[in-house]
């Protein structure tokens, strides 16, 4: 992930002796409660405004006991906007994400990706192609999130057309996009991490790849399973689904080179928004060069002013291109901008919530009591875990299930005379890739939002996410590939 500021990577922590444990998780035991109700009573309708405002109940609640804790008002508001102003680049990127898929669909480029994928995947292979395409991906330009907006969007369209599960789809997505986000030098949580523990970027990355390989090898096993016990018929379609696609769009190479554009601009290092941007811009442009009728489609005219109007349709308001084909009418469809303003609002509400709790020192108090519940070296790896797990949880965002565990933890590992890269690696292996998995963290909203695919569809089949802190608890049980301190001999 590639979304926040250097402001909330250098974040401090806000202790509060007064407040017990019993305070501390209050906030989170009301919010979670609440939340399940919630989705009971409005199942997928939940992320539709319900889920925002009990994630604002809950900071309520957090307000409420930091109020019988004294702390300011002030503070609390002063952390929440610390906390809503670090997610601003993420909010940004969403918009322009939405942007691009409105873009990319009446320009051809989604079409054409997801006409040459239908005759390259078939449904046998089609989950484990998912996890190699994105691993690869993410390695090479460090962000899962850039790697879903560009081709997993694609590879969701290209899943409707064979009929495969979108939700088993978007699992293999994001656990290669995770993968790969883990091990790339380019990923700021991949720095992040030994930055916290102390250790280097290399050491680290070589460290964690004890732990990955073995992770993700059962993630390809389990999806190779999957893959061939899938029912293939929606290849009886696919000729169908070609022609229609052929039908209404010009398909052809020249539109990968938007795609292609994008992946190179991010692997140069350019900002992810002026990577977005761009790819939105000559999108509109390959959309009145290569697709003028569905342009004037979009705008309701033929004229210079229609055309304008379609391509900015496209990029802030729904588009749908007419279709006979009920499998295509998903896949023909974008909502632009405004498509994403539901998940924009679940990570404001969401920062709100954390924010709150963070000022309060209940982030502090968790992860400090949870420092105190073991004494064995398992027992610290299990705490780290349930440290990161318990924070994404409670404070919304990876970056702070990293930086608090982090600092926190870091002298207790010392202490047990265990090298820093032990501790590195059990941030990412529980703080970075579960995050994923809670629907009001910001990466569980922004995933869902790109890849229209609810946390509670894919949750399940995001087995490289959830099998990671396991693999690394499983290491520190049986003692493998744990590191100690090397001290040197004085001559």
């Amino acid at each position: 992930m590639d979304s926040q500021t250097s402001d909330e990577k250098n974040q401090d922590i806000i202790n509060n002796p007064q407040l017990s444990i019993l305070y501390a998780l209050l906030p989170v035991i009301v919010l979670v409660g609440m939340l399940a109700y919630n989705v009971i009573v409005f199942e997928d309708d939940a992320l539709g405004g319900s889920n925002q405002f009990i994630l604002l109940m809950g900071a309520a609640v957090a307000v409420v006991v930091g109020f019988f804790h004294k702390v300011p008002y002030r503070t609390m508001v002063a952390e929440v906007s610390q906390n809503i102003k670090s997610t601003s680049t993420a909010l940004l990127i969403l918009l322009m994400v939405g942007a691009l898929s409105g873009t990319w669909l009446i320009s051809g480029v989604i079409p054409t990706m997801i006409y040459y994928g239908l005759q390259l995947l078939n449904p046998s292979i089609f989950l484990v192609a998912c996890v190699i395409i994105c691993a690869l991906l993410s390695i090479s330009i460090g962000s899962s999130w850039t790697t879903t907006a560009t081709v997993g969007i694609a590879l969701i369209g290209i899943a409707q057309a064979l009929d495969i599960s979108t939700g088993i789809t978007a699992g293999a997505i994001l656990s290669g996009a995770y993968f790969g986000d883990k091990l790339s030098p380019l990923s700021d949580t991949t720095n992040l991490a030994p930055a916290m523990a102390g250790t280097d970027l290399f050491t680290h990355i070589k460290y964690m790849t004890w732990t990955t390989i073995p992770s993700i090898t059962v993630a390809l096993i389990v999806f190779a399973i999957i893959g061939f016990t899938q029912n293939a018929d929606g290849t009886t379609d696919t000729t169908v689904i070609l022609n229609a696609i052929e039908n209404k769009f010009y398909v052809g190479p020249v539109l990968f080179l938007i795609p292609i554009l994008v992946i190179f601009l991010i692997v140069k290092k350019t900002p992810p928004l002026i990577a977005l941007l761009l790819g939105t811009l000559f999108a509109a442009i390959f959309a009145l060069i290569f697709q003028p009728e569905l342009v004037n489609l979009a705008g309701g005219g033929s004229d210079f002013n229609s055309m304008y109007k379609g391509i900015i349709n496209a990029i802030t308001s729904e588009v749908s291109i007419p279709t006979s084909n009920p499998t295509l009418e998903k896949l023909y469809t974008s909502s632009g901008m405004s498509g994403m303003l539901n998940t924009i609002w679940l990570i404001i509400c969401a920062m709100v919530f954390g924010g709150v709790m963070d000022a309060i020192g209940a982030l502090t108090k968790i992860s400090e009591v949870l420092l105190k519940l073991f004494s064995t070296v398992f027992g610290l790896f299990a705490s780290t875990v349930a440290s990161c797990l318990a924070l994404n949880i409670s404070a919304s965002d990876q970056y702070l299930a990293i930086v608090v565990p982090g600092k926190m933890f870091a002298q207790a590992y010392q202490e047990k005379g265990l090298a820093p890269e032990n501790l590195s690696r059990t941030l990412e292996d529980s703080g970075t890739v579960t995050s994923v998995l809670i629907p009001w963290n910001t990466c569980g909203a922004y995933h869902s939002g790109v890849l229209g695919v609810s946390v509670g569809e894919f949750f399940a089949y995001a087995v490289f996410n959830y099998i990671s802190p396991f693999t690394t608890l499983l290491f520190a049980a049986f003692g493998i590939k744990i590191r100690k301190i090397v001290k040197e001999v004085k001559s």
